[in-house]
């Protein structure tokens, strides 16, 4: 009994559900709305199904017509520019200090991201806060 039930577990086709799929190119740093989505019916290791976990996100790279969309390939809207001016501020309870810095890449909320730090020339890596400050430190 116990071989027939293996052996029908082997031979089960693999489950097939809806995934999100992108309905147009998606080109990089877009901001992903439900215009740029479709469902298709397919298999996908790592694919998403459920929509809302898509929209307001950000493509990390170029996402081609049809091609499903992985978690990978996604994240948090940019909140900093590369180049962009920045303010670091490091903080702990008795002490807080704020300058200004240099983003070498683009990040979104919560993300690291390196800033140079324009008064000494320091590369430092700090996470993006909401306001778009770059918290260094602790």
């Amino acid at each position: 009994m116990r071989a027939l039930v293996l052996l029908l577990c082997l031979l089960a086709a693999p489950a097939t559900g809806q995934v999100v799929v992108a309905a147009a190119p998606i080109r990089s740093a877009t901001v992903i709305t439900a215009e740029h989505l479709a469902l298709s019916d397919a298999f996908v290791s790592g694919g998403i199904s459920d929509p809302a976990l898509i929209i307001g996100q950000e493509a990390r790279v170029n996402i081609y017509a049809g091609r499903p969309i992985l978690l990978a390939e996604i994240g948090p809207p940019a909140l900093v520019e590369r180049n962009a001016l920045v303010v670091l501020r490091y903080s702990n309870n008795l002490l807080s200090i704020t300058t200004e810095g240099r983003a070498l890449s683009r990040a979104g909320l919560g993300e690291m991201v390196r800033v140079m730090n324009l008064s000494s020339r320091v590369v430092v890596m700090g996470r993006v806060r909401p306001d778009g400050e770059i918290e260094v430190g602790s």
